[in-house]
């Protein structure tokens, strides 16, 4: 194999890894917002019922189930001089600040079709900056535990930039707070502002490899079945959507929880967000290093069995104590952390198995599965927890006193959904295959295509190596 091609699958450099990093930011704080703070905005300060919130945001995840797949299919399509999923990624800049001035700055009269619109346009630009980032992740690396360490640090970045959002309310001294309707705005031109700086020196910060399997001039619908039906990445599918419900499930009633069963004000509820993202700053590169040891899938099963049991713990504390709570919450946040990092680096060690076995590209379409289960998962908890706090009593506008019976489902729904579909998801991966000697078999076989390939090249052209003298003769 050349040493080009060699040295193009080593480990990114620390500085520009962070670089590379930086790129997860706006997603994270996409993340933050639409999970945490716009369904509680739209549901108090603009009036709309949890209903139809639940409703509206359900129907865009329908409408939206084929766009990811058709997004991550152009990537896998695109041949560029700068890359194939670099410039998709480059593109979702200006759909992103569209998509965030109308979401973050409604009319007074909004209504449920107001919210569809702007909201899928949300979700395109969410979906072009995280399939482009991710699957040129997956593409500058080929080593099982290096992809940890990769996504790991990606993860970590992100966490650190939705912190630091969360954080605002100290940063500011109580001038700009996520979970005042009015700060909703000014938060807005926060993301646009660090998102452009992000996603500029991210697009500069690394090279991206070509694909070293020559591709089939022709994809078969056989090729596209191919990638669903794998077995690892059925798992994976079917964890991922798991993982992504349990912590999903407690994301939209989370300012509900801390404010009118835990008694907290609204600047100290976002402050113990911090925790919680911010212990993914540590926890990434730890399970990252887990992973290593245990491998990935062993790892993840591990942490959610201790995210059950740190969420359980937090259902405990009593209501009004800030420490004991913004401990917990670190401890279910560090747990938590190990799913999208482990979950994204499997991924792309199926992306090696599919290209060993068709000749193809698919990390784009295998990105846009399990992102497809992120904003699948997200969102269906909102449509199944809003209806269940309606009809359990729970009203959302500010100032309302709930009965003790209301804030009761609110606290089942917040604590005990989590833990049941993190332990299903955990148990998905009971006997997955694809671990690190597999995959250094995988990685070998298209070592030895990619050499056997700029070998015959070099002979087709006359290049080093070759006696071009004794050809003649």
């Amino acid at each position: 194999m050349s040493s080009t091609s060699a040295a193009s699958r080593g480990r990114l450099p620390m500085p520009r890894l962070l670089a590379f990093s930086l790129g997860s930011i706006p997603a994270y704080m996409l993340i933050s917002m639409t999970s945490v703070y716009l369904p509680p905005f739209y549901a108090g300060r603009m009036g709309v019922s949890l209903t139809a919130i639940g409703a509206t945001i359900g129907l865009i995840r329908l409408t939206d189930l084929g766009l990811d797949l058709l997004l991550g299919w152009l990537m896998d399509k695109t041949h560029t001089p700068f890359g194939r999923y670099r410039p998709w990624y480059l593109a979702g800049l200006p759909v992103l600040w569209l998509a965030i001035y109308k979401v973050f700055n409604p009319p007074v009269d909004v209504g449920t079709a107001y919210l569809f619109g702007w909201y899928i346009l949300l979700y395109v630009a969410y979906s072009m900056l995280v399939l482009g980032h991710s699957a040129w992740a997956a593409a500058i690396s080929g080593d099982y535990n290096d992809r940890s360490r990769m996504f790991g640090w990606m993860l970590g970045m992100g966490v650190l930039g939705s912190s630091l959002l969360q954080a605002t309310p100290l940063l500011t001294k109580g001038a700009i707070k996520p979970a005042d309707p009015a700060s909703i705005p000014t938060i807005g031109w926060i993301i646009i502002a660090v998102s452009t700086v992000c996603v500029l020196i991210t697009t500069f910060s690394a090279p991206e490899r070509k694909n070293p399997v020559a591709a089939k001039e022709r994809t078969t619908l056989k090729d596209y079945l191919a990638v669903v039906t794998n077995p690892s990445m059925f798992r994976l599918i079917l964890a991922d959507l798991f993982l992504v419900l349990g912590p999903g499930a407690s994301a939209p009633i989370y300012l509900f929880f801390f404010h009118e069963a835990k008694g907290f004000a609204l600047g100290v509820v976002s402050i113990l967000l911090i925790p919680y993202g911010g212990a993914g700053i540590l926890g990434a590169p730890f399970w990252a290093r887990v992973a290593q040891r245990l491998g990935k899938h062993r790892t993840v099963q591990l942490a959610g069995l201790g995210y059950a049991v740190t969420q359980t713990i937090l259902m405990i504390i009593p209501a009004g104590l800030f420490w004991p709570t913004f401990l917990s919450m670190f401890s279910v946040g560090f747990c938590g952390s190990a799913f999208i990092v482990l979950i994204r680096a499997m991924v792309a060690d199926v992306a090696d198995e599919l290209r060993l076995e068709t000749g193809q590209e698919r990390a784009g379409v295998l990105y846009a599965l399990v992102t497809l289960t992120q904003k699948l998962g997200s969102s269906l908890a909102v449509t199944i927890i809003y209806p269940i706090l309606d009809a359990v009593g729970f009203v959302a506008k500010p100032g309302y006193h709930n009965s003790p019976a209301a804030i009761r489902g609110l606290e089942m729904c917040y604590v005990f959904a989590p833990i049941v579909l993190v332990v299903v998801g955990s148990a998905c991966l009971i006997g997955y295959k694809l671990d690190a000697t597999r995959q250094g078999e995988i990685r070998k076989a298209l070592d030895d295509i990619e050499a056997r390939d700029y070998a015959a090249a070099t002979e087709v052209l006359g290049g080093p190596g070759e006696n071009v003298a004794a050809r003649a003769s």
